[in-house]
């Protein structure tokens, strides 16, 4: 069992809801990554999301796209964001850590060659924003058979005859978007999003994670109560865009302990 299965078996049995942020590697420099994993986690990550720097984030608005170019402005590529995750594993074994990036920079060495390295830095799954299910199936052979969870996104717009195509593919959980458009892009439509949670799950027993539109302890809680994971992005990220070195840390884990908060006080609606 890898250790993202491990992780949401343990909070089933608990009856809670993962928190998942995500922050971009190298943002906003490369000599705060490494200590805002463990920040993250030391505040109540079950999980923790890795953007991986790239010059076209078509799936991301603003600010992520902001976080990207001030982690490229740094050099921080592929081989630096895999090289930080071997560093955090030299004190933390068990919380899991998931790729988010485009494959662009995989298919620049190679499917199996970042497979191997993604192994060797003890990374547990991968999201890969523009690989779609029908293209991929070597790429998802080769994770696999290094325990590593390949994690597709559905969407508002995904059909379920294409949902039933991708969660064939995944493992690990899947991703659902809860908005049509990119990261930070609108308000959270709660009802929708649970209507459509209902509808993935009879489609597939793996977890299902949401993120795109949760901003806020509110959001955060009402999300909990209907998904088995909750991921921050934009929010975490502004957080960080808006903070210096003196109060970086603290900003983060002042949010953190927030969300977490309204997380774990979630009741659960399924």
């Amino acid at each position: 069992m890898s250790r993202i299965q491990t992780v949401f078996t343990a909070l089933k049995q608990q009856g809670k809801t993962a928190l998942i942020p995500y922050i971009t590697a190298g943002d906003p420099h490369p000599k705060h990554t490494v200590n805002l994993l463990h920040t993250l986690v030391k505040h109540g990550a079950d999980m923790i999301e890795l953007g991986v720097p790239f010059s076209d984030p078509m799936a991301d608005g603003p600010v992520i796209q902001r976080a990207s170019e001030r982690a490229l402005a740094h050099k921080v590529g592929l081989t630096k964001v895999l090289e930080m995750v071997k560093e955090f594993r030299q004190t933390d074994k068990t919380t899991p850590i998931i790729l988010m990036g485009y494959a662009n920079p995989i298919e620049a060495i190679g499917n199996i060659a970042f497979a191997d390295r993604a192994k060797a830095a003890d990374v547990d799954g991968v999201i890969t924003v523009d690989y779609p299910p029908e293209e991929c199936s070597d790429f998802v052979k080769e994770l696999r058979a290094r325990d590593i969870d390949p994690v597709f996104l559905l969407s508002p717009t995904t059909e379920p005859k294409r949902v039933d195509l991708i969660v064939k593919q995944a493992s690990g959980f899947v991703y659902y978007v809860s908005l049509k458009g990119v990261t930070g892009a609108a308000n959270l439509d709660i009802v929708e999003v649970s209507e459509r949670v209902a509808s993935i799950r009879k489609q597939t027993n793996l977890p299902v994670g949401v993120g795109f539109g949760v901003r806020d302890a509110a959001t955060a809680k009402a999300t909990a109560e209907i998904a088995d994971a909750v991921v921050v992005g934009s929010r975490m990220v502004l957080t960080i865009e808006a903070s210096n070195d003196d109060n970086l840390l603290s900003n983060v884990a002042a949010l953190m302990d927030e969300l977490k908060v309204a997380v774990d006080s979630a009741q659960k609606l399924s």
